[in-house]
């Protein structure tokens, strides 16, 4: 090994991922230091998941060489890369609370010789030097539903560990703990790499990243952009290396004009039950005719929000719908009836039957306002409704009888947004709208959301991505650790602004 790459544990040399339509990474050179903590950072779809993915043996690239130790290497899955050295711990962490912190650690890989028992001593002694090494006292029987979240995310690095992983990859470690719990995976970070495992952090906590930081590598659009040591850099100069300056789409005419407050909330305050504070105090309106965006990072609570102002949360708070005051527990039915209706973040999940037909889909929300008697439904204003629906949003469907899961990603999203409109909404809210759909769709979607609003209808949507929130806001949010930090009009705005309003507080 060369005295330039003994520093270095992992490179990569002209990595790409290539899917049908979209490049994820196009040639990255990427490096990774000897224990050191090294930072990785990019705007939402910059492709850092994907490089990460990569290197964790989760799928493998298109094109381009990995090298660790300045060895080629090949991962065709995830023990590969473990076998390797190579641990990844995942936002959402993979553990079950009815086990116990030593059987979650050795999950599918449990000590036991031939038929033999499980060797439950064994993996209780080394559960305890895992613990001991992490600084925990955590007994190895301790279940884990009985930890604190952030416990659990260090039972998460020592499953890692466990595997003796020199290079552990932490993807938004800390969006889900108390600031205690961050403090108290610093220190766990520094003894790792006191102990020589190199770590790589992924995080958009700007102020985060410069605390904890040794190295900086950042990504923009599936392109290596730049790295340095985080000693030689500040914060703007971070921003100005993930921004860049391509120029931002404006769907917006000139002189847009807006009625009264058709959504109108004050002090939303949502608390989960491990005690943490989703929505922290959040005041803001929504007036008739107008588009407003809400941005934030991963965690911001953008999405809890939205959840709460449609009755799926338990909040504290008031709020009012066109003009009329909602209980805190008012059902969603009910809601939507005042005029509220909401587009989920995950649309598989959350927004389609996939095999139920584009009708079903589209009319299930608003059977109520085409009821023929009691208890039957006028199927002659059902199919005039999905028709015109289908017509005014453009989405390409051969029958409104096939299978919703027939139809690309774009056109799901437009069914779902036809659901809403069919309950002729005042307030619109769209949670992360263009997810999973590809370019050409997110400019149809963006430019429903200006028809719709021009209508008098108030659009609230929520987005991670800087351009995105420029592209179709008249008035920005931003969200931060739960709190609004920012409220500013588009015309006023800047994406290095609404950067550092996403920081504030973490």
């Amino acid at each position: 090994m060369s005295q330039a790459n003994a520093d270095i544990v992992i490179r990569t040399e002209k990595i790409s991922m290539i899917y049908p339509g979209t490049i994820a990474l196009n040639e990255v050179d990427y490096r990774v230091y000897r224990g050191k903590v090294n930072v990785i950072i990019g705007e939402n779809g910059a492709g850092k998941s994907t490089l990460m993915k990569i290197l964790a043996g989760v799928q493998q690239p298109s094109k381009g060489s990995i090298y660790l130790n300045d060895e080629a290497v090949s991962f065709q899955h995830t023990r590969d890369a473990a076998a390797k050295g190579i641990g990844m711990v995942h936002q959402e962490l993979n553990l079950f609370g009815n086990l116990t912190v030593a059987e979650n650690i050795f999950l599918g890989r449990e000590k036991q010789h031939g038929l033999m028992p499980l060797d439950t001593a064994e993996q209780h002694r080394v559960t305890a030097e895992l613990m001991a090494r992490l600084d925990q006292d955590i007994a190895p029987s301790e279940l884990l539903s009985n930890l604190k979240v952030g416990q659990q995310q260090l039972i998460e690095i020592a499953k890692a560990l466990a595997d003796e992983a020199d290079v552990l990859i932490l993807d938004e470690p800390t969006s889900a703990l108390s600031k205690t719990e961050v403090e108290l995976l610093f220190k766990v970070i520094r003894d790792l790499t006191a102990q020589g495992v190199s770590i790589i952090y992924i995080s958009h906590r700007l102020e985060e990243l410069m605390a904890i930081g040794d190295h900086i590598t950042i990504l923009r659009d599936g392109n290596f952009q730049s790295e340095a040591e985080v000693k030689d850099i500040d914060v703007p100069w971070i921003v100005r290396e993930m921004l860049g300056s391509d120029p931002v789409s404006n769907f917006l005419k000139p002189g847009r004009k807006f009625g009264e407050p058709v959504l109108d909330v004050k002090n939303i305050k949502l608390i989960n039950e491990m005690g943490l504070t989703l929505v922290d105090d959040v005041s803001m309106d929504v007036k008739s005719g107008e588009i407003v965006g809400v941005y934030g990072l991963m965690g911001a609570g953008r999405t809890e929000l939205m959840e709460c102002l449609l009755g799926l949360q338990e909040y504290s708070g008031d709020v009012e719908i066109a003009g009329h005051k909602v209980s805190a527990k008012m059902d969603t039915s009910e809601r939507i009836k005042l005029g509220i209706c909401l587009v989920p973040e995950d649309r598989k999940k959350n927004g389609i039957f996939p095999i139920s037909s584009v009708s079903n889909n589209m009319t299930i929300s608003s059977l109520w306002r085409r009821l023929k008697h009691r208890f039957s439904i006028d199927e002659k204003a059902e199919t005039e409704a999905v028709t015109s629906a289908i017509g005014d949003l453009s989405i390409k469907v051969s029958s409104p009888d096939i299978e919703i899961r027939a139809l690309s990603g774009g056109n799901q999203q437009k069914v779902v947004i036809g659901r809403t409109l069919l309950t002729s909404p005042k307030v619109l809210l769209l949670d992360e709208p263009t997810r999973g759909i590809d370019i050409g769709a997110k400019g149809d979607v963006f430019n429903m959301m200006v028809k719709l609003s021009e209508q008098g209808i108030g659009v609230l949507f929520s987005t991670s991505d800087l351009k995105e929130i420029m592209a179709v806001s008249d008035r920005i949010l931003v969200m931060s650790g739960g709190k609004l930090t920012a409220n500013i009009l588009r015309s006023e705005a800047t994406e290095s602004a609404l950067v550092s309003a996403s920081a504030q507080g973490l």
